[in-house]
C-alpha cells in the first residue's frame, strides 16, 4: 500500500508552519539534554515566552534525557493558535538516532494533518552524503506504513506529510529519495508478506513479481509446474505437491552497464506452510502467511535497484510454493532430487524451505556463475530461540562478506548475528539411503536447527562465497514499536540495499 505521509523541505520557521504538530529536537549527551531551538521562531531566544514554560523546565518536568526516539508532547500557542509541540530526543543525531527519532515523530502524527520540525536542519543530518536525513526518512515513512483489508479504518491515520523546516532544498532532494527508496522497498515486502495466503498463492506472488518487474526495469523469468518438471526442479516441486496450487520458480534481472560483479539472491517462497504431513499445530500455523518474507524481500530489493543505481549486476530467485497436505503430498521417508541431481532423504515435510531453496541455489551455480549468493528466509524456529526477534541470524562461508553484511545491518538498524557452521554437526546430514536427509539425523548434538539447516544449504553453494539469512525472529512483529508494525517487517531489505550499493 503507498505511503499516506510525504517528506519535504519548507521554507519559513516552526511558528510559521500551518502544521498541528511540530517538533524540536532534544540532543543527548553526558552534560544533560539541550533542546535545539533554532528554526522555531524567527528570534530562537523567544521561544521559551511562547511554550508554557522555559524549555529547560520542561526538559527537567518530562524527565527527558535526549535519548533517541524519546518524545513528551504539550500544547503551545507559536502564534497562529494552540498547536501541539513535541520534544524528541535525537541522542547525538547519527542516523541510526535519527531514523529513531523519525519514526518516533511519525507515530506522534498519527491523527494529525501535518507535522513539521527542524530535525533534517541539524547538522549531522548533511553529513555523509546525508545519511542521517535519508535515515530520518526511513524512520518516518516506515513508522506510519500500514496495511488493512478492513472495511472502515481502524485508529488514527498517518499524517499527509512532515515538513522539513530549516533545509536545503536542493541538498535534501537526494537524501530524501535515497531514503524514501529504501522504505518504499520495505514497504512492499512488508505488503506482500501481509497478504492473505488465500489470495497469496503462488501464481499470485509470481505475477505481482512479473508487474514489479515490467514497473522497474527489470527482466521477468517465470518457471510454471510444467516448465519446473522439464528443467529439473524435483525439491520445488516435491514441496508443491500437496497443494491444489501449484508451484513456481521465479527469476529477476538487473543488468546495469559496466557491472563488474554479480551477485544471487535467493529468497524463501512458501505462501502458507501447514507442515505437510509433519502437520503443525494451530497455534504454529497462524502466522504462516508470513513463511514467503524472504521472497518478498529479495522482490522488495530488486524493485529498488535501478532507482538507488545500484551499479553491480544482480538476480533474484524467488522459490515459490505452497506446503500443504493431501493425497499427492510428499511423505516422510520420501526420496526426492533436487536440480544438481543430490538425492534428499525428507524426514520433516515441515522443513520445506531449505529444500525450495536448494534447488534455487543449485540453478544459480550451474546457470548464472555469480561471484557471491545470498539467501533470505523465515527458516527456523531455532534461529528466533537462540536470538529473539531483535537480530538475525547469519552464517557465511566468507569471512569479509560476513563482515559486510554485518556493517550494512548495523547501518540500516538490521542488526545480524553471526553464528557458527560447525563442522561437526555436518554429518547428522548424513542418509543412508540418500545423499542428504533434510533434517538431522543424529541427537549427539541436541538439537542445532538453525545449523544444521545452513548446513544443508551450504551443500548446494558450490563452494561460492555465500550467506544464509535466518530471519525467523526480526520477520515479524507482533506489535506497534518503532519503524515496524504488526505483521511482516520486511527486515534485511534495507540491510541489503545498502550492501549491494555499497559494491560498486
Amino acid at each position: 500500500m503507498p505511503f499516506a505521509t510525504e517528506i519535504h523541505p519548507a521554507p519559513g520557521t516552526l511558528a510559521d508552519s500551518a502544521a498541528d504538530l511540530v517538533a524540536l529536537p532534544v540532543r543527548g549527551g553526558d552534560d544533560g539534554p539541550v533542546a535545539v531551538t533554532a528554526g522555531a521562531c524567527a528570534d530562537p531566544a523567544g521561544i521559551d515566552a511562547r511554550l508554557p514554560a522555559p524549555i529547560t523546565e520542561l526538559l527537567a518536568h518530562y524527565d527527558l534525557t535526549g535519548r533517541p526516539g524519546e518524545i513528551a508532547q504539550f500544547p503551545a500557542d507559536l502564534g497562529r493558535g494552540l498547536v501541539r509541540v513535541a520534544l524528541v530526543g535525537v541522542g547525538a543525531a547519527a542516523p541510526a538516532d535519527l531514523r529513531r527519532a523519525g519514526a518516533a515523530l511519525a507515530r506522534a502524527a498519527r491523527g494529525r494533518r501535518r507535522a513539521a520540525t527542524t530535525l533534517g536542519a541539524l547538522p549531522e543530518a548533511g553529513r555523509d552524503g546525508g545519511a542521517g536525513l535519508a535515515a530520518f526518512a526511513e524512520g518516518a515513512l516506515l513508522a506510519s506504513y500500514t496495511f488493512t483489508l478492513a472495511s472502515a479504518p481502524k485508529g488514527p491515520a498517518p499524517a499527509g506529510a512532515v515538513d522539513l523546516v530549516g533545509v536545503d532544498p536542493e541538498a535534501a532532494a537526494a537524501p530524501l529519495r535515497r531514503g524514501t527508496e529504501l522504505a518504499r522497498a520495505a514497504a512492499l515486502a512488508r505488503d506482500l508478506i501481509n497478504t492473505p495466503s488465500a489470495e497469496k498463492d503462488p501464481a499470485w506472488l509470481a505475477a505481482r513479481a512479473e508487474r514489479v518487474a515490467a514497473d522497474t526495469g527489470l527482466t521477468a523469468t517465470v518457471w510454471d509446474e510444467d516448465a519446473l518438471r522439464q528443467d529439473g526442479f524435483g525439491a520445488i516441486l516435491a514441496v508443491g505437491r500437496g497443494s491444489a496450487r501449484p508451484p513456481r520458480l521465479v527469476r529477476l534481472d538487473h543488468r546495469p552497464e559496466g557491472a563488474t560483479a554479480h551477485v544471487v539472491l535467493v529468497g524463501k517462497g512458501i505462501t502458507f506452510d501447514t507442515g505437510g504431513l509433519s502437520l503443525k499445530p494451530n497455534d504454529n500455523m497462524k502466522l504462516m502467511k508470513t513463511d514467503m518474507s524472504g521472497a518478498a524481500v529479495v522482490l522488495g530489493v530488486c524493485s529498488a535497484l535501478a532507482a538507488l543505481d545500484v551499479r553491480v549486476a544482480v538476480t533474484g530467485l524467488l522459490p515459490v510454493a505452497e506446503n500443504a497436505f493431501g493425497g499427492a503430498a510428499q511423505r516422510p521417508g520420501d526420496v526426492i532430487t533436487a536440480y544438481n541431481g543430490r538425492t534428499i532423504e525428507v524426514l520433516n515435510t515441515d522443513a520445506e524451505g531449505r529444500l525450495v531453496m536448494a534447488d534455487a541455489l543449485a540453478y544459480a551455480v550451474a546457470e548464472l556463475a555469480p561471484d557471491t549468493m545470498v539467501d533470505v528466509a523465515t527458516l527456523t524456529g531455532a534461529a528466533k530461540l537462540a536470538l529473539g526477534t531483535g537480530l538475525g541470524a547469519l552464517f557465511a562461508s566468507d569471512d569479509a562478506l560476513a563482515a559486510e553484511l554485518t556493517a550494512a545491518g548495523d547501518r540500516s538498524g538490521e542488526s545480524l548475528w553471526r553464528l557458527p557452521m560447525t563442522e561437526e554437526y555436518r554429518d547428522t546430514l548424513d542418509s543412508p539411503v540418500a545423499d542428504l536427509a533434510n533434517i538431522g539425523t543424529s541427537r549427539d548434538y541436541g538439537r542445532p536447527g538453525a545449523t544444521e539447516a545452513a548446513l544443508f544449504l551450504r551443500e548446494f553453494t558450490g563452494g561460492l562465497p555465500w550467506a544464509h539469512l535466518d530471519v525467523a525472529g526480526p520477520g515479524r512483529s507482533m506489535a506497534e514499536d518503532g519503524l515496524l508494525t504488526k505483521g511482516g517487517t520486511g527486515f534485511a531489505t534495507r540491510l541489503l540495499l545498502r550492501w549491494l550499493a555499497g559494491l560498486a
